[in-house]
């Protein structure tokens, strides 16, 4: 299999897949020197991992990350206070599957003969046999995405620190769109949402904040604790505080499920999505993604234009478009409408407006990236849909059995933020490489 690779400066590969014994990220080309530990990155997995609300699947994977290489074990010299940065070799981040039961491969088992509509099952069965890795749909899972969250959280670190913000939330759900907020303050919200899921997830809380895995205990070591994990989900589960919207709102500004920066439109996607999956049915929506604090020149012509690196990022299960600015909307404006003209003020280029997203020409101009992604509806549906049986090509009618999202747009949005970190790193890598280059040379 080919195509679980990303990047030129900054490479990362992922495998694994739903049902294997877990899944991993390797990210080649960071800089040295940079902290970095588990709770970190937990902090991000948290915001996509299943069954944490209502919206998402009944499924408990905790999505506990251990770095496996890529930083040093012990201080390089003795007091050099470097154990735990990273060292410039490959980083690797493994995601154990601990929710993992033979009931639920069972019922994989017993419906994989006929494929989900929607789900890649019978096209991946037609490419790799009858050996595909069918249960829980394999790499072909949103499962696979917890990945791009681990490396591109590493990716938004270094970006932060070079004072660029990649934040993401959710414009659009169930067919309730939210009005328009300023970037500032979507920001603003969408790191209160985030501090707020820290502060209400219990493994976080347990596993971390209590100190049960620490940055300065051996691989062995933590994945000890991995396997004591596994039995104590539930009791883990339990342990997390009530959440009560009104006192979420309160105390955070934030919807306690829906990361919406307005929470009057937050609440009314939920009360959407909830009445069409009442039905047995799914819903879609809008992911929006921002980048601010970005030079002017990331990209390259033709191929390699940074738009369409960013679109990627279809790439990701369930997205089925995606937009840079205005998007598809310029169909309908006239020249003058979609051209962002600018002006000189106090000695800097001010844009007057933000049509194309950030980018022209393939090169980013300097002004906020807007980046719009297409979630089509959880496909596996809890009503009888037309399949066939894969082997026989006999006809059939197949009813979802199996844990389900209602809708997957509250975890594409993790995923797109950190997608898009990575794909502007390794364009900034270069960027900044070409760059120092041109400015060297003397002729």
């Amino acid at each position: 299999m080919i195509g679980c690779h990303l990047g030129r400066l900054l490479q990362v590969t992922v495998s694994g897949g739903s049902y294997q014994e877990g899944l991993s990220a390797t990210i080649q080309g960071l800089p040295p020197a940079m902290p970095l530990c588990e709770q970190e990155i937990y902090g991000d997995l948290l915001l996509r991992k299943p069954g944490a609300d209502e919206l998402s699947s009944p499924r408990k994977e905790p999505d506990l990350p251990i770095i496996y290489t890529g930083v040093n074990a012990a201080d390089t010299i003795e007091n050099a206070g470097d154990r735990n940065q990273t060292n410039g070799t490959p980083l690797t981040i493994l995601i154990p599957n601990l929710d993992r039961h033979f009931v639920h491969i069972k019922q994989y088992q017993d419906t994989n003969r006929t494929p989900r509509p929607g789900h890649a099952s019978y096209a991946s069965f037609v490419k790799y046999g009858p050996a595909d890795d069918a249960v829980g749909a394999g790499i072909f899972s949103g499962r696979y995405t917890s990945t791009i969250v681990a490396a591109g959280f590493v990716a938004k670190k270094v970006l932060k620190a070079l004072g660029i913000n990649v934040f993401s939330y959710i414009k659009e759900m169930a067919g309730v769109r939210m009005p328009e907020v300023s970037h500032d303050e979507a920001l603003r919200l969408t790191d209160r949402y985030k501090q707020m899921r820290h502060d209400t997830d219990p493994f976080y809380q347990e596993i971390y904040v209590k100190g049960r895995i620490t940055p300065e205990m051996r691989f062995l070591e933590k994945a000890a604790v991995m396997a004591k994990v596994e039995n104590e989900i539930e009791e883990i589960r339990s342990k997390a505080p009530s959440v009560i919207p009104d006192e979420i709102a309160s105390r955070y500004g934030v919807h306690h499920v829906v990361n919406c920066p307005h929470l009057e439109a937050a609440n009314d996607m939920l009360k959407a999505a909830g009445a069409i999956t009442a039905s047995g049915d799914s819903s879609g929506g809008v992911v929006e993604v921002i980048a601010t604090g970005l030079p002017v020149g990331l990209g390259e012509p033709v191929f390699d234009k940074l738009d369409a690196e960013l679109g990627r990022m279809l790439g990701i299960g369930a997205v089925k478009g995606v937009e840079i600015g205005a998007g598809f909307a310029v169909k309908d404006l006239t020249g003058i409408q979609s051209n962002d003209q600018m002006h000189s003020e106090n000695g800097k280029v001010v844009f007057e407006t933000n049509q194309a997203g950030g980018v022209t020409g393939g090169l980013s101009s300097g002004q906020p990236l807007v980046v719009r992604l297409a979630v089509k509806p959880t496909p596996t549906i809890a009503k009888p849909q037309h399949t066939i049986d894969k082997y026989t090509l006999e006809n059939k009618q197949l009813a979802a059995i199996t844990r389900r999202d209602p809708t997957i747009v509250g975890r594409i949005w993790p995923v797109a933020e950190n997608f898009t970190a990575l794909v502007l790193l390794d364009n900034l890598l270069a960027h900044l490489g070409y760059q120092a280059l041109r400015k060297s040379l003397k002729w």
